[in-house]
């Protein structure tokens, strides 16, 4: 570290240290999205910074059971280390922890130097670094729903105030204990740009939307806002889940992608006054892109088992691959906005998705479509989910990997090395739920048979 990167590491200590601030985590997302971290006395940021933080790199191929998964460089290189490194420019306090301020990590093979392969943020980026070499600097806006959950006396948990009929409220009707005014607040303070937030439609079920952004800031900010909600449901003694269906009498928990691309003089290249439907070629190359690459798609938009419960006819989550001018029941929706609101909205992902992967594969899809030059067929109009229309969207997580091992220009872009990293990771998941026997067989077969 050299005297001037030891000074504004000063700068940074004396800044947090006037604030009362003596801990600073530093957090990374792992391959699914949760975060990792440690958490970092002041006195020692100097030498984290300078030195980094070693983690075991196999916490990328740890699953939420705590299972290390056989990929490629954990166990066969026989657990090698990978460095974290305070990224001090993202710096924020806590504000529901006093004495803690929170950063992200910069990631890297301590062997190499070099981004560790499943690092998401990286894969972003680089995905990103290709969108540029074509003048494209894509803009990003995330919107996440939750389901919040009470415990149950009779053990597990249940749907918090699971009122029916509250889908775009606000207030105690729906929100008894003004968990959502609080939350809104936290997440303000924690600066990662929320707007406004309601209750959704099932009982319980909470959305909050986050500002537009570049991409990097887009995903970062998801990032944070969801280990945020969940840490804030634990200090009330509640559970945040934003898996995609939690409840078998509810709908699924989306994650909804708005984007769109500016040049290189911050213009937004997706409209077009003079074009067909006021979209520029840009925008539909794009849109035929993430079209044509959807079954791929699939896989890191709906990355669970559990994801594939959330699709169906009349659940307004994308079953078809289509599109829509302003229609909800299409899988990509363009909103009216035109000018420099001039977007799509990705409505195929769900809650449960890792942010980096999300917007890295989507913003991938829509470049490859955008050097492809096709158009996309005529838009859907009226109510959709009628198969005779449009093709289906895979219907487990088997044929969605499959559908992402098989799309060739998608896995270039992505990287040989992260996707198998990927694949390895969710196939061993799949073989795990089939082995698992489940609630439902012990009730359906054990009396009967």
């Amino acid at each position: 570290m050299s005297a001037h990167d030891l000074e504004e590491v000063r700068r940074h200590m004396d800044r947090l240290a006037a604030d009362g601030i003596d801990v600073v985590r530093v957090t990374y997302p792992d391959l699914i999205g949760t975060d990792r971290a440690r958490d970092v006395l002041l006195d020692e940021l100097p030498r984290a910074c300078e030195h980094g933080l070693a983690f075991c790199r196999a916490v990328y191929h740890t699953s939420p059971q705590g299972d290390v998964v056989p990929v490629s460089g954990g166990l066969d290189a026989g657990l090698p280390d990978i460095c974290v490194r305070p990224d001090l420019d993202t710096l924020v306090p806590l504000p529901w922890e006093p004495g803690v301020a929170a950063c992200l990590g910069e990631v890297v093979d301590p062997a190499t130097g070099a981004p560790a392969p499943e690092s998401p943020r990286d894969l972003l980026r680089a995905v990103l670094a290709r969108c540029a070499e074509h003048g494209l600097r894509p803009v990003v806006g995330p919107e996440l729903e939750y389901f919040l959950c009470d415990p149950d006396p009779s053990g597990g948990w249940r749907r918090y105030a699971p009122g029916p009929g509250v889908v775009y409220t606000a207030g105690l009707r729906a929100d008894p204990d003004n968990h959502l005014l609080r939350t809104l607040r936290h997440v303000r303070d924690l600066k990662v740009r929320a707007i406004s937030g309601n209750h959704e439609f099932d009982g319980g079920q909470i959305e909050i939307n986050l500002a537009h952004s570049d991409a990097v800031s887009a995903a970062d900010r998801s990032f944070r806002f969801k280990a945020a909600i969940k840490e804030l449901a634990r200090k009330e003694g509640r559970l945040a889940t934003f898996m995609a269906k939690p409840f078998n009498d509810a709908g699924g928990s989306g994650f909804h992608l708005h984007l769109s691309c500016d040049d290189e003089q911050g213009r937004n290249t997706f409209d077009d006054p003079s074009g067909p439907y006021g979209l520029s070629a840009t925008a539909r190359h794009a849109v035929a892109g993430v079209l044509a690459h959807a079954p791929a798609l699939a896989a890191l938009l709906n990355p669970t088992v559990n994801s594939y419960k959330r699709f169906g006819p009349d659940t307004l989550a994308p079953w078809l691959i289509d599109w829509g001018l302003d229609n909800r029941s299409a899988m990509v929706r363009i909103p009216p906005e035109r000018g420099s609101g001039a977007r799509l909205e990705l409505r195929l992902g769900d809650a449960s998705a890792n942010p980096y992967l999300a917007i890295a594969a989507t913003t991938a899809a829509a470049l490859l479509g955008v050097l492809a030059g096709e158009e996309p067929p005529a838009p859907l109009e009226g109510y959709g989910y009628d198969t005779a229309r449009s093709a289906v969207l895979p219907q487990t997580l088997s044929a969605a990997l499959d559908a992402l091992e098989a799309d060739t220009a998608l896995t270039d872009l992505l990287g040989k090395g992260f996707t198998t990293s990927f694949l390895s990771y969710k196939r061993d998941e799949v073989e795990r739920f089939h082995r698992h026997v489940t609630d439902w067989e012990f009730t359906e077969y054990a009396y009967h048979l």
